[in-house]
C-alpha cells in the first residue's frame, strides 16, 4: 500500500468513490500534489484497483501548448475503445513542468495553460469519462483565480500530502526580489509555503546569465541563493530527487564561489565555501571539504574578528570533519573553542550552544568516554526539546546519540525505545526517504545484531541499504555502513558466501572515500579478516567430519 498519512488514504478512498459513483459520464476530478514519485505511485495504484472495470489512460500536456481539451481529443482519436464511450479513467499530468514566470515571453506557460482551461467546459462535455488532472499546490492556488469557471464545475479536488516539493516559499526568493522585474508576483500570497516551481529558477539564472553577462554581483547573490534554497530542501526532506538537487547545489555554490572570488565578495565568498564544504562533508567527500573549511576558517577570523558566532560555526564544522576521519585530537580543540565561544556570543541556552554538546558528547563516546559524554548528550538533548519543540530533526538526532550510548554499555531496552522515537520522528518530520531515516534504520538493525536478533535485523539493514543507494548514491560512507552490517549480519548467521561480496564491496567504498587508515575503513578491514577466518576454521570443522 503506497499511501502512508490518514489524510492521504481519505484522500485515496475518496478518488475511488467519486470515480466508481459516475460510470459513463463527465467528470473532471483534480488531484493536487507535489511529491512526484509519490504522485506516480498512486496513480498505479488506482490504476490497478480500478481494472477491468475501467480501462486506464495516461497523457501529458505539451510544453508549447497546454490544452486539456487537445490532448483529450488526441487521445481518443487514437484509441477505438474510447471513441465507444466505454468506462474509463484519463490520468493527466504535465502541469508540474510548466513554467510559472512569463521569462522574456508575453505569456507564461501556466498562463496558457489557465487561458486553455476556463474554456474547457463545453468542449469537454462529449467525453463520459473520469479525467484526473494532476496538479501541485502552487498550481491549485492560481486555478482558483486564473480559471474561475473550470474551478466552479469541476467535480472534486482530492489533496495528497508529502515532505517533497516542486516550489519555493515566499520567505526563500525574497532576498532575489530584484531578479523579477516583468514578472506578476504582486498578486500572491506572500504567505504561500508553495509561492514559486524551483525549476522557475533555474530558467530565471540562464535568462540573467545572457542578459549580464557572467560577472555581475546580483548573479553571485542568484547563484548562492539558489543553492542555499537547494541545501534547505536537502535538510527539510524536501528535495525531489535527493542526489540531483545535492548536485544542484554544488554546482551552484561552486559557480557563486568563482563569481565571488572574481568580485572580491569576500563576506559571502566565506559563506559560500562553508556551506561548499558541509555539501561534500554530507556526501562524505572529506578530502574535498578540508581546505574549504579551513579557508572558510581562515577567512571568517580575518573579516568577523577572533570571536564571532559564524567563526564557531566554522570551528565546529572543521571538527565535525576532523571527528568523521577519525583525527580525535584535532576535533577536541576545535569543539571546544565553539562550545566555549557559543555560550559567550548567546548565552547558555541557545540551539548552536546543544549543537555543540551533542557534537562535543559524540567525540567522547567515540573514544569510549562513556561517563563523559552521558552529560553532554542529556543536557543536549533536553536544551533541544525547549528550545525546538518535541518534533524536530535535531530532538531525533539527540535522542539517537544517547540511544548508542545506551547501546554501548548493554542499555538495551532503553536504547531500543530511543532509537524507535527518532526513526518514527524522522519519517514525520523529514519524509520516508531522507538520510536521517536511512541512519536511524541501520542504528536500530545494529542494536538487534548486538543481541543476536537476526530476523528482527535484517529486514532493517536491507532497507537501510536500498535507501541509501536510492538516496545518497552507490558509493557514500553511509551505504558501505550498510555493506558491513549486512555482512556481518550474514557472516553471524554462517552465511559466508554471501557476505564476503558485501565486506569487500564496504571495504572498496571505505578505502576510496574516508581512506585507507579511517576507523571505518580499518573496522571493515577487521571485519573481513575475522570473517576469513571463521570460514577457515569452518572448512577446517568439515574436514575433520
Amino acid at each position: 500500500m503506497v499511501i502512508e498519512e490518514d489524510s492521504n488514504q481519505d484522500a485515496y478512498d475518496d478518488l475511488i468513490v467519486t470515480i466508481e459513483g459516475k460510470v459513463g459520464k463527465l467528470e473532471v476530478i483534480i488531484a493536487v500534489c507535489d511529491d512526484l514519485n509519490f504522485r506516480d505511485s498512486i496513480v498505479e495504484q488506482y490504476e490497478a484497483e480500478l481494472q477491468p472495470r475501467f480501462h486506464t489512460y495516461r497523457i501529458k500536456l505539451a510544453k508549447e501548448e497546454p490544452s486539456l481539451t487537445a490532448a483529450i481529443n488526441q487521445l481518443v482519436e487514437q484509441e477505438e475503445y474510447l471513441r465507444q464511450y466505454q468506462p474509463a479513467v484519463i490520468t493527466v499530468t504535465g502541469t508540474e513542468q510548466l513554467f510559472s514566470l512569463k521569462l522574456g515571453n508575453e505569456q507564461s506557460e501556466q498562463d496558457k495553460f489557465f487561458g486553455y482551461l476556463q474554456w474547457t467546459r463545453e468542449a469537454l462535455r462529449e467525453f463520459p469519462y473520469a479525467i484526473i488532472l494532476w496538479v501541485t499546490n502552487q498550481i491549485l492556488v492560481d486555478l482558483t483565480r486564473k480559471s474561475p469557471d473550470f474551478w466552479g464545475w469541476r467535480e472534486g479536488v482530492f489533496r495528497f500530502v508529502s515532505h517533497r516539493k516542486i516550489t519555493v516559499s515566499h520567505k526563500d526568493i525574497q532576498p532575489i526580489r530584484f531578479a523579477f522585474q516583468g514578472e506578476d508576483l504582486i498578486s500572491r500570497d506572500e504567505d504561500n509555503d508553495y509561492f514559486l516551481p524551483i525549476q522557475d529558477l533555474q530558467e530565471l539564472i540562464k535568462r540573467t546569465e545572457e542578459q549580464r553577462g557572467v560577472k555581475d554581483a546580483n548573479l553571485a547573490t542568484l547563484y548562492s541563493r539558489l543553492a542555499n534554497i537547494y541545501k534547505k530542501r536537502l535538510d527539510r526532506g524536501e528535495a525531489q530527487d535527493y542526489l540531483q538537487e545535492q548536485e544542484l547545489a554544488i554546482e551552484y555554490y561552486q559557480k557563486a564561489v568563482a563569481l565571488q572570488t572574481e568580485l572580491g565578495l569576500e563576506v559571502d565568498l566565506a559563506t559560500s565555501l562553508n556551506n561548499l564544504a558541509y555539501l561534500y562533508y554530507s556526501q562524505g567527500m572529506y578530502s574535498e571539504a578540508e581546505p574549504l573549511y579551513q579557508h572558510a576558517l581562515q577567512m571568517g577570523k580575518q573579516l568577523l574578528g577572533e570571536s564571532h558566532t559564524d567563526v564557531a560555526t566554522n570551528l565546529n564544522n572543521l571538527a565535525l570533519l576532523y571527528d568523521s576521519q577519525g583525527r580525535y585530537s584535532e576535533a577536541e580543540p576545535l569543539y571546544q573553542q565553539a562550545l566555549q565561544m557559543r555560550k559567550r556570543l548567546l548565552g547558555e541556552s541557545h540551539t548552536d550552544v546543544a549543537t555543540s554538546l551533542n557534537n562535543l558528547a559524540g567525540l567522547y563516546y567515540s573514544q569510549g568516554k562513556y561517563s563523559e559524554a552521558e552529560p553532554l548528550f542529556q543536557q543536549a538533548l533536553q536544551m533541544t526539546k525547549r528550545l525546538l519543540g518535541e518534533e524536530n530533526p535535531d530532538v531525533a538526532s539527540s535522542l539517537s546519540n544517547l540511544a548508542s550510548l545506551y547501546k554501548s554499555q548493554g542499555r538495551y531496552s532503553e536504547a531500543e525505545s530511543l532509537y524507535r522515537q527518532a526513526l518514527l520522528m524522522n519519517k514525520r518530520v523529514l519524509g520516508e526517504s531522507h538520510p536521517n531515516v536511512v541512519a536511524s534504520l541501520n542504528n536500530l538493525a545494529v542494536l538487534y545484531y548486538s543481541q543476536g536478533m537476526y530476523s528482527e535485523a535484517e529486514p532493517l539493514v536491507q532497507q537501510a541499504l536500498q535507501m541509501g543507494k536510492r538516496v545518497l548514491g552507490e558509493s557514500h560512507p553511509n551505504v558501505a555502513a550498510s555493506l558491513n552490517n549486512l555482512a556481518s549480519l550474514y557472516k553471524s548467521q554462517g552465511k559466508y558466501s554471501e557476505a564476503e561480496p558485501l565486506y569487500q564491496k564496504a571495504l572498496e567504498i571505505c578505502e576510496r572515500v574516508l581512506g585507507a587508515n579511517h576507523p571505518d575503513t580499518v573496522t571493515v578491514r577487521k571485519n573481513i579478516e575475522a570473517h576469513a577466518e571463521a570460514q577457515r576454521r569452518r572448512e577446517e570443522e568439515e574436514e575433520v567430519f
